[in-house]
């Protein structure tokens, strides 16, 4: 599962795996030619919802968006 997130114009997916006895989530950017990039964010949390939240909150805190 994976959550879309548009942000200053730019667009990003929160994906998220099992990771140990949690799981662990991380960025990406996407682009309209199709590629992509990591951000370099990643997140770790007991649950899925814990793990992509967090990572979430650190990509809004990169951009500086509310």
């Amino acid at each position: 599962m994976a959550k879309q997130l548009e942000l200053s114009g730019r667009h990003y997916w929160i994906l998220s795996e099992p990771h140990q006895a949690g799981w662990r989530a991380w960025v990406v950017e996407t682009r309209s030619d199709g590629t992509s990039d990591e951000v370099g964010i990643e997140a770790t949390g007991e649950t899925r919802g814990v793990a992509d939240d967090s990572a979430e909150r650190k990509l809004r805190r990169m951009l500086q968006t509310p």
